[in-house]
């Protein structure tokens, strides 16, 4: 199974997409809610149904891109979110973007990528912070498997990875996940 475009693309057309929790989760709120500078440049990269993207705009941030492989769910994204500038939907591969931002929010794209990539993941997620930029969000906590996406990964296993680019400010089990996702999660606040 190649997690390309196409693979995307038909989750969305078919509506296959049980990672949706309908509604910003909690760890990312609780976190957004706390940010004071609305000024930031945030990118949100597999953005899909932008829950994270809407509630970011509504609260001030103005200055809030999200990224997916697939254009297939911003249709319904603009449909629901009329006042948010189309220009900053983009559709294209995460690993081509070139725009650098203050904070790039992780929601559920770390686990969506082929465990093979995440070496290049963190490169380009450095790559795409400022100096002092931040990434911030969830990881899975579950063993790693051949059977994915979700694909799941360790507390030792993430700090091996992002040690070499980032600062790890927080690297904790999660207490505030949505009830699904309880016990499985992981925040993390890295910084470049």
């Amino acid at each position: 199974m190649k997690l390309n475009k196409e693979y995307w693309t038909s989750r969305y057309a078919e509506n296959n997409i049980p990672w949706d929790a309908g509604e910003i989760t909690t760890p990312i709120k609780e976190y957004v809610d706390q940010l004071t500078n609305k000024n930031l440049k945030i990118l949100i990269p597999g953005v899909g149904s932008g829950h994270e993207l809407a509630y970011l705009y509504n609260k001030g941030f103005k200055n809030v891109v999200g990224l997916d492989i697939s254009a297939e769910p911003f249709a319904a994204f603009a449909a629901k979110n009329p006042d948010f500038p189309s220009n900053q939907l983009i559709v294209d591969d995460f690993f081509n973007h070139t725009e650098t931002y203050d904070l790039i929010i992780e929601q559920t794209f770390f686990c969506a990528l082929s465990p093979e990539l995440r070496p290049l993941y963190a490169e380009k997620m450095s790559q795409l912070l400022k100096t002092n930029g931040k990434l911030a969000g969830v990881l899975f906590s579950f063993p790693l498997t051949e059977k994915g996406p979700p694909f799941g990964g360790s507390a030792a296993a993430y700090q091996e990875l992002f040690s070499n680019y980032f600062s790890i400010e927080t690297l904790q089990p999660c207490y505030n996940s949505i009830k699904p996702r309880q016990n499985s999660e992981l925040f993390i606040i890295l910084k470049k």
